[in-house]
């Protein structure tokens, strides 16, 4: 692979190169660097990694007429499995049948009657890959795509529409990458015709809706992560998909039909969501208001709305009639993810998570309001997890988990977790190898950072583009809260969380005691240049744009590092198959920190990882590591000190 782009102002700029000797060297040099210092003691961590990250965890799950599929992940890899209505289970597939360092990412596509079933999935957790099409009686694969692509939506027993994403060139039409477009295949021939999305700009993304069997469908169109316009008409006559609400500045989302009708998410006003029937007249007309808490899912099936909202950072579902009224409310036990809102035969299926236990997978009967569980995890930790606020510098309040093992000692260490961007929301996911650390007396910390949604779409807005320092203050009020209080703080995050980590280390060095950066985006003013990293100018800012590239440079961690400082204790990590966010952002930064500054920084580089993830194995070694190394590093701070 040849260097995508080359500043000469930039020293390290050859890291860009992945295929280089010289980098190959780099990152040899820098793993083996990592080994000597961890030393053992990952060997000796392994079992637990393995034994908590191995615990079967139920990815994502599709229903279809005569049951539900779902991929399991756990210690053996991934498996693609069914259950019926009797409840009887079966394996379809395991990843290993597909090859070494398999990754299936949380997709599945089958056909209404499930005889057919489309499996996404890509080698050592590349975005590119590959969908295969199984016929599920037989076993055998009927067809395959290749590339970036998902979105299946079937016509027929031959016939689906799928969708492509362009990372590099152009589309068909001859639009510059990074682009989505919309196709139409007929498996049986491999014929196949581009039917949406022709002459869409640069950095717009395509979904089709299809969770409502329907003779319609609804298609949204996404500018980033701001503003979408919908699109509806015939499912199976592309040529009648016509506008039917363009969202302006603001994000619109489909939510499915109430009455053959229309039903959408609008996020306008406090950008909390409301949801609303959008007549083919364009009328319309609002079905439920705006509350105090942010909308995050919303389905319209039959006559019933089921809706899922965030009440600080925890879900509650509720149902509504088709007149708006509540008339089922639904709240986990603990702070718990609600998330993935399926429908079938007057039933609605949905995932439930916490940090205490994977995922479960619930179904509720929309007449009765019966809720049963199809699939139970097997681990239940026995955790505290309380909630905690506190002020950023502009007065606005940050919300916090803090995770600890129940009757275990504590070391008066906090690992800080944060992401804070691209409107996702942080809310609890199970702690899988975390547990390890916790056992061993940590603190767990999630951060609800702005940037994100947990509190509606000004909260997004308020830590995007030229707004993305509030998002290192609020990350900082947190990490002043438990040094005030007297406790290391180890500062942890992956991908944009890496930038969070990274800005954060280099602003304000006295609040870290470790920083852990996964996967990181680091050069703010190359990031535009590398992989797809234009689609992410609609969260950040153009680099090529001097009035934005004027706030960029202020925070790019990367160009931020100033020579002869010490940093705190530093790992950053990567994976060479992650075609996301390219691995030179963490080899650059290393390579500065290491040659500029006294900070102590280490490199882990997997081979066979990506953005997608990595085979269970492969993950439990590096989380191996990690641990490691927060656990090490710890213990010589804490010797120093002494």
């Amino acid at each position: 692979m040849s260097i995508l782009y080359i500043d000469r102002d930039d020293p390290y700029s050859w890291l860009e190169d992945l295929e280089n000797s010289r980098t190959r060297e780099f990152i040899r040099r820098h793993n083996e660097r990592l080994a000597r210092y961890l030393g053992e003691l990952p060997r000796e961590l392994i079992h637990s990694v393995e034994e908590y990250l191995g615990t079967p965890y139920l990815t994502v799950f599709k229903p279809c007429q005569k049951g539900v599929y779902y991929v399991v992940r756990s210690r053996e890899g991934y498996s693609v499995e069914f259950i019926d209505w009797s409840g009887d289970r079966e394996v379809l597939l395991k990843s290993s049948d597909l090859g070494r360092d398999v990754v299936i990412p949380p997709a599945l596509y089958p056909n209404r009657e499930c005889s057919l079933l489309g499996i996404p999935y890509s080698f050592g957790g590349s975005d590119e890959g590959f969908i295969s099409i199984i016929d599920t009686s037989s076993r055998e694969e009927v067809d395959k795509i290749s590339g970036v692509v998902g979105n299946i939506v079937w016509l027929d027993s031959y016939k689906y529409y799928y969708a492509r994403f362009y990372r590099r060139d152009r589309t068909p039409d001859g639009v510059e990458a990074p682009a989505e477009r919309i196709f139409l295949r007929d498996y049986s021939s491999g014929d196949e015709l581009l039917v949406f999305g022709e002459n869409l700009p640069t950095n717009y993304l395509v979904e089709l809706y299809d969770k409502v069997v329907d003779d319609y469908i609804l298609v949204g169109v996404y500018y980033g992560w701001s503003r979408s316009k919908i699109y509806y008409g015939a499912k199976n006559r592309p040529s009648s998909w016509r506008l039917l609400l363009d969202g302006g500045e603001y994000i619109v989302k489909p939510a499915g039909f109430l009455g053959g009708e229309p039903i959408l998410v609008v996020y306008d006003g406090e950008g909390l969501g409301r949801i609303v029937k959008c007549r083919q007249s364009s009328r319309v007309e609002e079905v439920v208001p705006e509350t105090n808490y942010p909308l995050i899912e919303a389905l319209a099936v039959d006559d019933k709305i089921v809706a899922v909202y965030l009440v600080d950072a925890s879900s509650r579902l509720k149902i509504y009639n088709n007149r708006g009224e509540i008339v089922y409310e639904y709240k986990p036990g603990e702070p718990s993810t609600i998330n993935t809102l399926e429908y079938m035969n007057r039933e609605v299926f949905f995932r439930e998570e916490a940090f205490s236990h994977p995922p479960q997978l619930n179904k509720l009967a929309l007449d009765s309001t019966r809720l049963q569980t199809l699939y139970t995890p097997s681990t239940k930790l026995d955790l505290e997890v309380d909630e905690e606020w506190t002020t950023s510098w502009d007065g606005t309040r940050i919300h916090f988990f803090i995770v600890e093992m129940k009757n275990k000692p504590k070391n008066k260490t906090a690992i800080v977790y944060g992401y804070g961007g691209f409107s996702i929301s942080i809310t609890p996911t199970y702690i899988a190898s975390t547990a390890v650390l916790l056992e061993k007396g940590y603190t767990y910390v999630v951060a609800n950072l702005r940037g994100g949604s947990e509190y509606g779409e000004k909260w997004h807005r308020a830590g995007m583009r030229e707004n993305k320092q509030n998002v290192f203050e609020d990350y900082k009020a947190v990490l002043k809260y438990f040094k005030q209080k007297g406790y290391r703080v180890v500062a942890r995050g992956s991908s944009n969380g890496g930038l969070l980590v990274a800005a954060t280390m280099t602003q304000n060095p006295d609040l870290v005691d470790i920083a852990v950066i996964g996967y990181p985006v680091i050069d703010m003013l190359k990031f535009h240049k590398l992989y797809i990293g234009r689609l992410w100018t609609t969260e950040y800012g153009d680099p090529d744009n001097p009035s934005d590239r004027k706030y960029l440079v202020k925070y790019s961690p990367y160009h931020n590092i100033k020579r002869g400082e010490t940093y705190p204790p530093t790992l950053v990590y990567t994976g060479l198959h992650d075609d996301r966010v390219h691995p030179a952002h963490a080899l650059k930064f290393v390579a500065r920190l290491e040659e500029e500054t006294n900070t102590p920084v280490y490199l882990r580089v997997e081979t066979s990882s990506g953005h997608r993830g990595a085979d269970t194995k492969i993950i439990a070694r590096e989380h191996a590591d990690i641990i490691a190394f927060i656990h090490k590093t710890i213990d010589n701070l804490n010797k120093k000190q002494l």
